[in-house]
């Protein structure tokens, strides 16, 4: 294979004078084979200057096949400006991963809607064909492609190309699964462990490493790698040359020649093989086969994932004798237009588990040992029917959903649930991606936290002057659009008093307060988008967009009932004097709630 870069920048095209060597564009990269077969992976801006280059040939390409690792716009702003799309004789081919909700087609056809480019999708010459890909394998030409899920706020593919007996990986947009390997030092397992599986032994790794560990901090759940963990990773995998790309658009050529400096001289203390560089736009690499024998990988027959499994909806198998649970999730389910099939019974599942094939697996933990027995029958019939990552999630009650299932792709979903809440679960177990929305624990004393919450006689009463005082004091404080005193019901959270909402209520389980009442202490998110415990909640990904929170728990009788608190529709700070600031209003709640007890 013939390697070649047009992209190599990350989040933001970034041309002039500090760039001139590694580039500017985003992330295009040119693959082309001994029979002549093209492949194009990703299409950052630099596809424009690629796609002038084919046109221009004496004899143009007029085939060619299109990876997409994901539709960040990074990875398509290019697919306007491709001149070969605008030429009737050319066909191409799209890969990319399969969503949910929407179309490939649809999906980059937003970008070339009439309020943002001149022409349409559909309005293109060429012959363009859509393919959605799950993880998997298939073949274009003479090239093997593998495909395995990378760790990205999108769902993002990395690609694995084989031909001729030479490998190469494009891993870009890819964050450690685990944080402490930021640092490129300890244990590589787990979901971790999985991704060296799939680097395993090539020739060449292309690898995100658009940060510095000490940079990681305050990149978390960005979806992106450090340069130490893509170094590490390479070398327990047997990589034998390391190209760093997704270059940070602040990143100039002097603090990537420094980058490499030190990750080579890491390289050379750990006394490894492996080559590091880094990409350069233009630059071309030559790849040939190592004299190594063939990995596992490397051998297998590939299974098409192309066109007949990845179109069609996600197949959940389903197994809840609960009436309640099940009926919720076939509401979830058939909100993203997934197909549920039920069993009857974990040992029916076990018989229908390999045909016809499903992405998901729900079960429902029950009491008698035979169902444990069961699962534990399942879990080795679906691994061996389809490898060990099928995503199963066991339907359990709160003291079981404590305990962590030894499996990766094994998770609890815990009763009871919401169609909203099933639905994020389900998404995020079939599309591999991180399922960021912690519903807080209940207290060890609920039952009696309750009966002091009921016993204060406010629950459902109308609006007082004597809170909404004191909400409208804490807005005006902390220049914040909304305040509450939240009291934390069973399974809702209401609101005695609320500034800048217009509901009276909402359920538990998007409730920020209920992990404030859980903790009985301060709870401050600074930004929600990068908290694991609640990006993914609706009330930060749809109104009122909370951004920011921070909560004071307020007692009742020795027992915590509820919270106030102040929200913001931006990430900001809370300093100490803040911090007092909201206790001593939560105080003056707690004195109007015991008024009202002893009035009652």
């Amino acid at each position: 294979m013939q390697v070649r870069f047009w992209g190599t920048r990350g989040s933001l095209p970034k041309p002039g004078p500090n760039t001139l060597r590694y580039g500017g564009n985003t992330s295009c990269v040119e693959v082309g084979t001994a029979d002549g077969t093209l492949v194009i992976i990703d299409c950052g801006s630099g596809l424009h200057g690629l796609g002038q280059a084919l046109v221009l040939q004496d004899n143009p390409i007029r085939k060619g096949y299109i990876l997409i690792s994901h539709t960040h716009w990074d990875h398509i702003q290019g697919i306007p400006f491709f001149a070969p799309f605008f030429d009737p004789d050319a066909e191409w081919d799209i890969y990319a991963p399969k969503g949910i909700g929407q179309s490939l087609h649809d999906t980059l056809a937003g970008q070339m809607q009439y309020a943002y480019f001149p022409v349409t999708l559909d309005q293109m010459a060429a012959t363009i064909r859509f393919h959605e890909l799950i993880e998997g394998s298939f073949q274009i030409g003479n090239v093997v492609v593998r495909t395995a899920y990378l760790n990205h706020p999108a769902l993002t593919l990395g690609f694995r190309l084989e031909t001729d007996g030479a490998s190469f990986v494009y891993a870009s947009d890819h964050e450690p699964f685990s944080r402490e390997l930021a640092s490129g030092k300890g244990k590589i397992k787990g979901q971790d462990r999985k991704h060296c599986d799939f680097l395993a032994g090539a020739d060449l790794v292309i690898h995100d490493g658009q940060f510095l560990s000490d940079e990681y901090e305050n990149k978390i759940g960005w979806g992106h790698s450090t340069v130490e963990y893509a170094a590490a990773v390479c070398r327990s995998a047997g990589v034998g040359r390391l190209v760093l790309t997704h270059h940070d658009p602040l990143r100039t050529d002097q603090a990537i020649d420094q980058i490499l400096a030190c990750a080579r001289a890491d390289n050379r203390l750990l006394g490894a093989a492996l080559d590091i560089s880094a990409a350069v736009e233009g630059k071309t690499i030559d790849l040939k086969a190592r004299d190594r024998p063939p990995t596992k990988k490397s051998i297998e027959e590939p299974t098409s994932i192309t066109d007949q499994l990845a179109l069609v909806n996600p197949l959940i198998l389903m197994a809840v004798k609960d009436s309640k649970a099940a009926a919720t999730i076939r509401d979830a389910a058939n909100s993203d237009n997934m197909t549920v099939l039920e069993a009857g019974s974990i040992g029916e599942a076990v018989n229908q588990a390999s045909a016809p094939e499903p992405s998901l697996i729900v079960l429902e933990n029950g009491q008698a040992s035979a169902d444990k027995v069961a699962i534990s029958e399942l879990s080795k019939r679906a691994k061996a029917a389809f490898g060990d990552d099928i995503p199963v999630l066991v339907v359990t009650d709160e003291d079981a959903g404590r305990v962590p299932l030894a499996d990766d792709h094994w998770d609890w979903l815990v009763k009871p649930f919401s169609s909203a809440y099933a639905r994020t679960r389900l998404r995020a177990a079939i599309l591999r991606s991180a399922f960021r929305w912690e519903r807080a624990l209940t207290s060890t004393d609920e039952q009696k936290r309750l009966g002091a919450l009921h016993a204060l006689g406010v629950l459902d009463t109308q609006p007082e002057e004597r809170f909404d005082r004191i909400t409208r004091l804490a807005a005006s404080l902390f220049d914040a659009p909304m305040a509450l005193v939240s009291l934390v019901d069973r399974e809702r959270q209401w609101f005695k008093s609320a500034q800048g909402v217009e509901i009276a209520e909402t359920s538990r389980e998007t409730s920020f307060c209920a992990h404030a009442v859980s903790s009985q202490e301060l709870l401050v998110v600074p930004d929600t988008f990068q908290d694991a415990r609640f990006s993914d909640n609706p009330l930060v990904t749809e109104s009122p967009r909370i951004r920011f929170y921070a909560g004071y728990p307020i007692f009742a009788s020795g027992h915590c009932v509820g919270t106030l608190c102040v929200m913001d529709n931006r990430p900001r700070q809370f300093d100490a004097r803040s911090m007092e600031l909201l206790r001593d209003l939560a105080s003056l709640v707690e004195t109007e709630l015991q008024a009202s007890h002893s009035a009652s």
